[in-house]
């Protein structure tokens, strides 16, 4: 197989990845009674709002410390205490977590420090409050994403008796995803603690009267319980240690840690479901049987078209990895595969799936939408697979997006899109085996001028005015 690993640096143009901040406010919204407080300018925390508002669809609140011209020479502190205080009178929450900006870190703003001395001045022992250092500068979303999951479970783990729970570990997923999974680990009867769950907290039902801090969210005693459990799943293969939850917790607490990939394709899927046999000694349930067989009936039908397709798939590290190896399962095979961040792992594990695609497959690290543009003009790439920011390939090259991932600014239902487990690599599929007929069909007539006519230099012969 002829491959090509291009490692992409000093990237500054319309990269494929958002802020740590941003990351890092998804898991305190899984969080029961939750909220966020963004040290920084008004600005970054209305940004990162936006940002996820329009993806999922939902109100998002964001406190902001605002830090101004005056903080930023003198200090913050008294900027951010004051947030403490409106924080708590408006949503009095059971849990708040703070994030940094690119401007607080700059400053040197000590967020530790000053959060316990707030603690300790208003008497709020009891309050569990978060602090994670995320500047926009310091990684990706994916990184601030692990790292706040990270420092909640080291903020409300306590050393407990063992028990029989399994913790559920899951990258960012759309609410759909979430749910799948909890109605599979349900059907195969596991306990867990599933971490962190915004399955109902950011696609919540409609309903009077409104809700500043919408109900759902992994339990804080749950979370306080997990160093005891018998197990950890984690689905974070392309995490790196310092920000794995699962690996502090095997660490500093002996759980065995199982890393696996998102349960989609048939064979992660498969993975998964194996793994939890082994760990409960529970027996499949028929119905899973049923959708795996569907799923394998799909497949069936899709496959004499998905061979056609020459793909490119970019997005969050776990996202590409699962969605790349589940193309390969269908015929669809990757060309160029790519994202924003440093980490090799993703590479690694892909030169192992890889190994024996006969074809060159370019894979792009931290890299932006102008060399994945660039590298798929030159492959000839005819389908995208990720997240919306990717219409650029659609618009710039003509090749067609599938969109999946986050953010999915412009379409609705980004929420809703279920990829995972046996039924949702079927919708997946779909999706993306229709999307290469409809381009196979809309350019049918020029493609087939272009082959059978032009190239033969019969042209006139065939198409005379």
């Amino acid at each position: 197989m002829q491959k090509e690993a291009t490692y992409c640096r000093n990237v500054n143009e319309n990269p494929c990845n958002m802020c740590m901040p941003m990351g890092g406010i998804l898991p305190f919204k899984g969080v029961e009674k939750s909220m966020v407080i963004i040290h920084g300018s008004q600005g970054c925390s209305t940004y990162m709002r936006r940002h996820i508002a329009e993806h999922f669809n939902e109100p998002i609140d964001v406190a902001s410390s605002s830090l101004n011209e005056k903080g930023t020479i003198y200090g913050g502190e008294s900027s951010l205490k004051k947030s403490f205080d409106n924080v708590i009178k408006v949503y009095n929450p059971g849990l708040i977590g703070v994030l940094t900006t690119c401007l607080a870190e700059t400053i040197g703003e000590d967020i530790e420090r000053i959060t316990s001395e707030y603690i300790k001045e208003r008497g709020l022992g009891d309050l569990p409050v978060v602090t994670v250092s995320t500047p926009g500068y310091g990684g990706t979303h994916t990184e601030g994403y692990f790292l706040a999951l990270r420092r909640i479970i080291v903020r409300l783990a306590r050393r407990t008796e063992k028990h029989s729970k399994i913790n559920v570990i899951i990258p960012n997923l759309s609410p759909a995803d979430i749910r799948e999974i909890k109605r599979i680990l349900r059907l195969m009867k596991v306990e867990c603690t599933l971490c962190p769950d915004f399955s109902d907290t950011l696609d919540r039902p409609f309903a009077r009267p409104y809700t500043k801090v919408p109900e759902g969210g992994t339990k804080l005693a749950d979370i306080a319980g997990m160093p005891g459990a018998a197990a950890t799943i984690q689905m974070g293969l392309t995490v790196e240690d310092s920000i794995s939850p699962g690996r502090y917790l095997e660490a500093g607490f002996g759980v065995p840690l199982y890393d696996v990939p998102i349960p989609m394709g048939i064979e992660n899927t498969d993975l998964f479901l194996n793994l939890l046999q082994q760990l409960t000694g529970n027996p499949l349930p028929e119905c899973l049987e049923q959708e795996r067989g569907r799923l394998l009936d799909c497949m069936i039908d899709s496959h004499k078209y998905n061979f056609q397709g020459r793909s490119v798939i970019f997005g969050e590290p776990e996202n590409v990895y699962a969605i790349t190896r589940t193309c390969m399962e269908n015929g669809l095979f990757p060309v160029v595969v790519a994202t924003g961040g440093k980490s090799n792992k993703l590479a690694e594990l892909l030169k192992i799936e890889l190994s024996e695609h006969h074809g060159e497959v370019h894979i792009l690290n931290e890299a932006d939408f102008s060399q994945i543009r660039e590298k798929s003009r030159e492959v000839a790439a005819n389908i995208a697979i990720g997240h919306s920011d990717g219409r650029y390939l659609t618009e710039r090259e003509g090749i067609p997006l599938v969109r999946h991932g986050f953010p999915i600014h412009d379409r609705v239902g980004g929420q809703r899109l279920l990829s995972v487990g046996y039924v949702g690599t079927t919708m997946f599929l779909d999706r993306v085996t229709n999307t290469l007929l409809e381009n196979k069909y809309n350019n049918y007539r020029s493609l087939m001028y272009q082959e059978f006519y032009q190239n033969n230099g019969d042209a006139n012969i065939y198409f005379k005015e």
